[in-house]
């Protein structure tokens, strides 16, 4: 990628001064300074928790600052309402969706757009052509609730870019995108930039920050932390200057050969009934007991369904239970309870709403799957069991909370699921199957899960990770493959696997047949 060019001296389109905002137990944001100028790509850096997410929050109108001011185009504002920024020209991209599920993908951006916009019929041809223009495509008629969570990115973005906008607050665009698509973002927002648009951009991806951003602001702990030039930075001093000098950043874990096969998938092959959907077709999979295979794939290739199948959310016949099997143990027709009770833990790719109920405090979101670990007694609910168990989710992982009451919708992104990773992992499960495990979470995070997964595998469990971050999958995987249209290539050991292979595997070129998995050491 080109180094950006730097911004000339001007007038600042938007300026924060002094902004404040206090949560119950928590101080978000403290006195605040922020400058972006017309044509700049800003970079808010900081962990989860440092306060980012309530600052873009405040901008754009979603929640109001306790104190200090904001100046838009030299001009004073109180932003009151998302319509409001939206009015003066301000577009933002949620990390977590704001979709309306059972509608179609126009509906959802002729909502957002306002009638003034046209009717979705209307709006349906310059989706498609924005879509295909970015590298993004979507049928405009598809309802969002067949869409996998890489496509539903996909249309929070294109619903900001369809509007006139003149600054562009992207909150992990690129967490669900396969590297293809993200330089092809990339191309656009620089070509934003260039016609004068603002973009301010969240990312933990240190790499895109160095390569795309002028300039960036570091919060720690609600307070700017300092500001620099990213392309000047190194990934680890950009780390530090996030998380502090005791920061362990491990970037390499030895890999290692499996014992016996736990989880055996064998020719599952599987009609999708969503005529958008992905249907499966003759899978075959050997995860062995003290591995990580990695499988990664471009969003909407049959990773949601493979995922469901494995969870137990779709289920087969009876007959057609042998097709995955945990040890000996045919599972295609049973219940999630049921495979829970044979070992399997489950960690979702959407966090509020899949992984944990956004209202419940987070004692009984560690109650909804953990009630099998002697939870419940006699059919009643085992109080200071479920407490503790949620006490040392949140001491083991580091997760930042008031306390265990606190609901799971308050927690940032990546405390969210450093959480909901702890509670599987504390189950001590025989097979662990985790899709984005660090999809929007900081450094400092992303190496406390990748550690917590590497532990586990070398414990004995068997680990299945789903991915589109592939530095993620080279990094902790023992084994590699990927999904393409519902279909899984081969399975590679990682140190043999070259970046070249698993873009071929992605895009369908599946060119010799699969490898059954190593013996056993």
């Amino acid at each position: 990628m080109p180094n950006p060019v730097p911004i000339p001296d001007q007038t600042p389109r938007l300026q924060l001064r002094r902004i404040s905002k206090r949560y119950p137990g928590c101080l978000a944001n403290d006195a605040i300074d922020l400058s972006i100028a017309p044509g700049e790509i800003h970079a808010l850096l900081g962990e989860n928790g440092a306060g980012k997410s309530t600052l873009m929050k405040i901008i754009y109108g979603v929640t109001h600052a306790d104190s200090g001011e904001m100046i838009w185009q030299g001009q004073r504002v109180t932003m009151r309402n998302p319509a409001q920024a939206r009015s003066l020209g301000i577009g933002m991209v949620f990390q977590h969706f704001s979709l309306f599920e059972t509608l179609s993908v126009a509906q959802n951006i002729a909502l957002a757009m306002g009638a003034a916009a046209g009717t979705p019929k209307q709006l349906e041809p310059k989706i498609r052509e924005v879509s295909r223009r970015y590298g993004m495509a979507l049928e405009p008629e598809r309802l969002v609730h067949s869409l996998s969570i890489g496509e539903r990115q996909r249309v929070e973005i294109i619903r900001c870019l369809m509007q006139d906008i003149r600054l562009l607050i992207l909150d992990e665009p690129t967490s669900v995108l396969t590297p293809q698509e993200a330089d092809e973002l990339f191309v656009t927002l620089r070509r934003l930039a260039a016609e004068g648009c603002s973009i301010l951009f969240i990312s933990h991806k240190l790499g895109e920050v160095r390569a795309l951003c002028h300039s960036a602001t570091v919060l720690r702990g609600g307070r700017v932390a300092g500001h620099c030039v990213p392309v000047e930075c190194s990934d680890q001093q950009l780390a530090r200057l996030m998380v502090g000098e005791a920061a362990e950043m491990i970037t390499s874990y030895p890999k290692v050969i499996g014992s016996d096969v736990f989880l055996n998938v064998s020719g599952l092959s599987w009609h999708n009934p969503d005529p958008f959907g992905c249907s499966l077709k003759d899978v075959d999979l050997q995860v062995r007991s003290g591995e990580i295979v990695g499988i990664a794939g471009v969003a909407g290739n049959g990773q949601d369904e493979f995922l469901a199948l494995l969870s137990g959310e779709e289920r087969l016949t009876r007959n057609e239970g042998e097709t995955v099997s945990f040890g000996a143990q045919p599972v295609a027709h049973l219940r999630p309870d049921a495979r829970r009770k044979l070992g399997l833990a489950f960690v979702p790719a959407e966090r509020l709403g899949h992984g944990a109920v956004p209202d419940l405090s987070l004692a009984d979101n560690a109650l909804l799957t953990a009630f099998q670990q002697g939870l419940v007694s006699n059919g009643l609910i085992q109080r200071g069991k479920v407490e503790a168990l949620a006490e040392e989710i949140i001491r083991r992982f580091g997760v930042k909370t008031p306390d265990t009451q606190t609901p799971a919708r308050s927690l940032s992104g990546g405390n969210l699921q450093k959480f909901i990773l702890g509670r599987e992992i504390l189950q001590q499960p025989k097979l662990l199957v985790a899709a984005h495990p660090t999809w929007g979470v900081d450094v400092g995070a992303a190496a406390t899960i990748h550690r917590a997964l590497i532990a586990l595998r070398d414990a004995g469990a068997a680990i299945l990770v789903i991915s589109e971050d592939l530095d993620e999958l080279f990094q902790i995987s023992d084994r590699l493959g990927a999904l393409c249209s519902g279909r899984l290539s081969p399975l590679k050991a990682t140190v043999d696997t070259r970046l070249t292979d698993v873009g071929g595997w992605m895009a369908g070129q599946f060119d010799t047949p699969q490898s059954p998995a190593p013996a056993t050491v």
